[in-house]
């Protein structure tokens, strides 16, 4: 009974609670129902308090997200309305007269690379409203794509050649949007920045530098990652004007890397074994890049033709070898004289018996490259062509400077893109191409250059290889205009349109031998002193056979193919050397360099090159203006250098000055740049400072005769005679055939007593 009435007092109170208005028991709020429609005031508050709750936490969630998305998309607005920055993009807009044009960035490469050794495209342009005559290719890779040591001659032109002849009425338009020392990483976003221009076809010639490249294991640039997303994501931020500024604060005065760009021998201490399991991160971030880059080039509405990368294997010993790990000393003690012996045996002539031992040593360790190398060249020599591919492969794929495509890149680009044609994918396996163009099938300097790089006629087969698979796939709109009566274009054909001559072999040669061949790491290799002897005695050879009347013959031969391709800068471009460094004729020099530099307005170098021929004519004024322009595009010490001199023979001391140091703090090493800085300074009473540029550089460039020499001088005049002797011997050291020097000094030691 008790309990019955506690119940119904308990029901009645809520109950005159509601009717009320007063509030219940605090309990009773938190267990409050609302039936759906109910029209209880009181309950329908209650119940309402929980959401409000909810809408307030979610209205600070969003706050503490979206605040500082908008406050950094301002901070970025910003920076970009007040000129911070630098286009990321790969093609930029540009007018060209009145119209409207794609071209390349020049900046492009300062995401991956310090700005002091940035990479840069051979300069392109093409309208960015495409014609309907046209067939546009973008030709994607690193420098063996871009035609290195010259691109005038590289596999894209030779291509342009060849669709011309066949195809007579077809704009072709070839875009080579490709550089020196990237890999899959950086072309991916080259792709991205191509897919949306129309292509109709993009072309895939990489894979050597995926370990050396940028994010890549033996990189000196931006370092490996596990994660293949952190690594696109660095590379996204840096696209941004924020992203820029955050590195450049994190980058502040520190100079680390390399004060120029050194070529390969800028990687010596990156060795990796082919054992080592970053390898493996290698081959994946390769595999999903490529794979990405085809999607991407799909997206955009282009076929792709992916090629297998090509690698000198009969011409090229491994750059550095390392023993295998766990090696002991006394297998050690072992191996080396078997090697020993193999090598004495190898050089009295008697392969057979060499490859004997070489054969025992590799029973000990056989992940030494140049062991193989050595295998390979004796089975060569003996007749044993299988053993010897065999053992030049191994030489590849266990040296330790990682600069060719192993046969795991190729195995990669063969499994991405075999078996697709029916989706727009297709396979051209130049490597093949290459293998069987050379004597036993095994790739070597009839194809190459050096390890990687393509001569002549290796670009045409790679070209020939190409074109061969892409005549399956042009639209009607092009075959339809195919020329019947005209035969597949012959090397000598494609020879005689883009001016091949022995005057380019000149060039080419000296150029290798001097940018290459004679700097480390090729000095390292086996054979060195062969291989220079050998390009020595061919650039003896072209040397003699460039007399006036051949130039004079070569010149006639550049204007009929200009007149045959007035569009072709590169023609135009090689041209405009040989006027000015063969002929001496810089008048009509500079006019074809006017020609180039007003189809490429954004190309750096062009109005550099334009500025020294006018410089040269006298036309200083002009000369000032194109290398502001040049270094307003690409600031570059050599170009801040050549200004300060220009400054310095018209007498603008301070002007002088200002660029000189510019130079300088782009590229310390840079010898002309000291020395220079350093006679202006003496010349405005500041010996001092003088002499303090020139100890300055010393430290980068410590075997520089011009700047011990100079400082030499400099501190004979202030009577520090004996710290002047010391730096004159110096020189001397440096450069003992000097008569001057010499004279110099037997002058400084009588007057110091």
């Amino acid at each position: 009974m008790c309990a019955k009435r506690r119940r119904k007092i308990s029901s009645r109170s809520g109950r005159d609670a509601g009717r009320k208005g007063k509030k219940g028991p605090p309990e009773e709020k938190k267990v409050a129902v609302v039936p759906v429609g109910s029209e209880d005031k009181v309950t329908r508050e209650v119940a309402a308090k929980p959401v409000k709750g909810w809408r307030l936490w979610l209205f600070r969630g969003i706050a503490v997200v979206v605040v500082p998305v908008l406050v950094l998309a301002a901070i970025e607005v910003g920076l970009r309305v007040a000129g911070y920055g630098y286009p990321t993009d790969a093609v930029v807009k540009v007018k060209i007269g009145a119209e409207p044009y794609y071209c390349d960035n020049a900046k492009f490469s300062w995401r991956f690379f310090p700005r002091n050794i940035a990479r840069a495209f051979d300069p392109f342009a093409f309208p960015v409203d495409k014609a309907d005559n046209t067939y546009r290719i973008f030709v994607l890779g690193a420098s063996a794509a871009q035609g290195v040591p010259d691109g005038a001659f590289s596999f894209g032109r030779f291509l342009r050649v060849m669709l011309r002849e066949r195809y007579p009425g077809v704009n072709f338009e070839v875009i080579t949007a490709a550089t020196t020392a990237i890999n899959s990483h950086v072309i991916l976003q080259i792709a991205k920045d191509c897919a949306d221009r129309e292509g109709d076809l993009f072309i895939l010639y990489m894979g050597n530098n995926e370990v050396v490249g940028p994010y890549g294991a033996g990189t000196i640039f931006s370092p490996i990652s596990g994660n293949l997303w952190l690594i696109r994501g660095d590379i996204a931020l840096k696209s941004l004007r924020l992203g820029q500024l955050l590195g450049n604060l994190l980058t502040a005065g520190d100079r680390a890397g390399p004060a120029s760009w050194q070529g390969l021998e800028m990687f010596l201490e990156k060795q990796v074994r082919a054992g080592d399991s970053s390898l493996q991160l290698v081959y994946e971030h390769f595999r999903r890049n490529l794979d990405d880059i085809i999607r991407t080039g799909l997206a955009g509405g282009a076929k792709v033709i992916a090629c297998t990368v090509g690698s000198n294997l009969a011409d090229c010993p491994p750059f550095a070898s390392l023993h295998r790990m766990g090696l002991s000393d006394e297998d050690l003690s072992k191996w080396e004289e078997v090697y020993r012996r193999g090598s004495e045996l190898e050089g009295a002539g008697k392969y057979v018996e060499a490859t004997e031992c070489y054969l025992q040593a590799a029973e000990i360790d056989d992940e030494y490259a140049a062991l193989q190398f050595r295998i390979g060249r004796c089975c060569e020599l003996t007749g044993d062509y299988e053993q010897a591919r065999d053992s030049y492969i191994n030489a590849r794929e266990f040296d330790t400077l990682r600069f060719r495509a192993d046969s795991r890149i190729n195995g990669i680009i063969r499994e991405v893109a075999g078996g697709r044609a029916d989706g727009g994918v297709h396979l051209v396996d130049a490597a093949g191409v290459l293998d069987r163009a050379c004597e036993h099938g095994i790739a070597g300097e009839d194809v190459f250059h050096e390890h990687v790089h393509l001569n002549f006629k290796g670009n045409y087969l790679l070209a020939g290889a190409v074109l061969e698979r892409l005549e399956q796939i042009l639209p009607e709109r092009v075959t339809s205009r195919k020329a019947s009566d005209r035969a597949f274009p012959t090397e000598t054909d494609c020879a005689e349109r883009l001016v091949y001559s022995d005057w380019s072999r000149y060039r080419i040669a000296g150029n290798l031998l001097n940018t290459y061949i004679k700097r480390a790491p090729f000095t390292n290799q086996l054979y060195h002193a062969e291989h220079v002897a050998r390009l020595e005695n061919e650039i003896a050879g072209f040397k003699a056979g460039l007399g006036e009347g051949f130039l004079r013959k070569l010149s006639e031969q550049y204007l009929r193919a200009i007149d045959g391709d007035s569009n072709d800068w590169w023609l135009r471009w090689r041209y405009v050397e040989l006027l000015s460094g063969g002929l001496g004729d810089y008048q009509s020099a500079a006019e074809q360099c006017r020609v180039v530099v007003d189809s490429l307005p954004g190309y750096a170098m062009g109005h550099a090159q334009l500025a020294r021929l006018y410089g040269r004519a006298g036309r200083t004024d002009e000369a000032v203006r194109h290398y502001l322009e040049a270094l307003r595009l690409s600031p570059s010490a050599d170009v801040h250098y050549r200004l300060g001199l220009t400054y310095q023979q018209r007498n603008q001391l301070d002007r002088a000055a200002k660029h000189y140091s510019k130079a300088i703090r782009l590229q310390p090493n840079h010898v002309a740049a000291n020395a220079n800085l350093g006679a202006v300074l003496y010349g405005q009473g500041k010996p001092d400072e003088a002499i303090g540029v020139y100890e300055k550089a010393l430290v980068s460039v410590p075997n520089s005769v011009d700047i011990h020499f100079n400082l030499g001088i400099l501190l004979h005049k202030q009577g520090r005679t004996n710290e002047a002797v010391k730096q004159i011997e110096e020189a001397l050291r440096i450069d003992p055939g000097s008569a001057e020097i010499r004279r110099v000094l037997q002058k400084m030691r009588k007057s110091g007593g």
